[in-house]
């Protein structure tokens, strides 16, 4: 079966106050694009999946920057573009038209020009295109090609900017088709062992390890075959510089997690079993849940955690609790640095996976709705009952389900949860998650 191909990354660099935020929200919160927020996470928005034509991308903002005094600016600029460059397939580079070009521009354009990564110059507040037309051309100067006038604030000029963007998106051609390998992405919080289980599943130092939080250098593919099976795992790398303040650690470690789920089919997360879990790890798993990917929760350094016969209990219910969204993913207790329990990662591993991209006949699940019916009625609001004709799953990774009704109103939360349960009491589906569609069928087709 073809791989889904994994969604480009875009991000936006630029100076404080050229209007990164304003752009951001109009892309996020705009007919352009469709956002949808976790229940039970609060989350800055840094990433934002964005539909243009026949495209969807991830669109994510490298981050805020204090604007303290210019040498700041530069240093921080220059480390929004390093993360751009390390993780985007196209890197938005935003100036302001009333500022003017300023001596920062200049350095960061170099940098991204060095990169050869494809850079979209896009000149922000351009409010009055004929009178601001000579401003906008200053910026030719950068020498990064032509600079694309917007307006985030009126709203003008974008699409004619993301017309030229999604030249740059790597078509689909470029995916593996036939690479049925399972991708891995080992995500979590700075310091949990991600390095050093990917160390011991190659049976070498690869990366760099040490105990200072974010000292990873890059991410990592690294093909491991064990069994005779191949694996890809991608390590989401820290960050490069040991002096970043915390925040902008964060921030770091949510875009490369952003990067390496988009390009996995399966995400550990791994949490530090002497700190316990934390709304950090939950912020972390939110974004694999976004996305539908099967999901394993590694618990590390568990040998370093005294125990008694209700300890491992104890922890699963925190982490249930805290992970409350995501009430499919499989647990494990796992140790990187003995190699404690890795065999029964990969069985986890394997077990998701196929749960990921499993396939259930139309004709089973009509019978499971029609049981599911017969036991408990679907609810009814003054006088009008909901009716459930069919069910059909329509795509895998993440497996996708269509259910026809009379109302969708009457479609309550509650009891698409009671379907989903349901089918996972007859098939399983450990592991991943499953998303319903509610569809209507016109007054005719009843």
């Amino acid at each position: 079966m073809a791989k889904k191909s994994s969604r480009p990354i875009v991000a936006v660099v630029g100076r404080p106050n050229v209007g990164k935020s304003t752009f951001f929200n109009v892309m996020a919160g705009s007919n352009i694009s469709i956002v949808k927020d976790t229940p039970g996470i609060t989350r800055d928005r840094i990433y934002a999946d964005v539909f243009w034509l026949n495209y969807n991308f991830t669109l994510i903002d490298t981050g805020g920057i204090e604007p303290d005094s210019k040498d700041i600016i530069l240093s921080q600029m220059r480390s929004q573009a390093q993360i751009a460059i390390d993780t985007a397939d196209v890197i938005l580079f935003m100036v302001d038209v009333k500022q003017g070009l300023v001596d920062a521009d200049g350095k960061v354009a170099d940098m991204l020009r060095r990169s050869r990564k494809p850079v979209l110059l896009v000149v922000n507040k351009v409010d009055a295109p004929v009178k601001q037309m000579a401003d906008v051309y200053e910026f030719y100067n950068l020498g990064i090609g032509d600079p694309w006038p917007i307006s985030s604030v009126n709203r003008t000029g974008l699409g004619e900017m993301l017309d030229e963007l999604v030249k740059y998106l790597p078509g689909e051609a470029t995916q593996e088709e036939d690479d049925d390998r399972v991708r891995v992405a080992i995500i979590g919080k700075p310091n949990v062992g991600k390095s050093s289980l990917i160390n011991k599943l190659l049976g070498e130092e690869r990366l760099i390890v040490s105990d200072v939080a974010g000292t990873t250098r890059d991410a990592v593919d690294a093909e491991v075959t064990y069994h005779g099976k191949s694996y890809i795992f991608i390590d989401t790398a820290g960050v490069r510089r040991k002096n970043k303040i915390k925040e902008d650690l964060e921030h770091f470690m949510i875009i490369r997690a952003v990067a390496a789920v988009e390009r996995a089919d399966v995400a550990v997360l791994m949490i530090d079993a002497v700190e316990g879990v934390t709304e950090q790890d939950a912020k972390i798993a939110g974004i694999a849940h976004d996305r539908g990917k099967a999901m394993i929760v590694a618990v590390n350094k568990w040998d370093a955690v005294e125990k008694d016969d209700k300890t491992i209990y104890r922890f699963q219910e925190k982490i249930r609790q805290t992970l409350s969204f995501m009430s499919y993913a499989e647990i494990i207790f796992i140790s990187a640095l003995t190699g404690q329990r890795l065999g029964k990662l990969y069985e986890t591993i394997d077990m998701v996976a196929a749960n990921h991209a499993m396939r259930i006949s139309t004709g089973v699940l009509n019978e499971i709705l029609a049981e599911a019916v017969a036991m408990q009625q679907p609810p009814s609001d003054k006088g009008k009952r909901l009716r459930m004709y069919y069910i059909t799953q329509v795509s895998v990774k993440p497996p996708t389900f269509v259910i026809f009704v009379n109302d969708k109103e009457l479609m309550h939360f509650s009891y698409t949860r009671y379907i989903e349960n349901k089918i996972r009491d007859t098939f399983g589906f450990r592991g991943t998650p499953l998303h319903f569609i509610i569809r209507e069928r016109s007054k005719k087709e009843q």
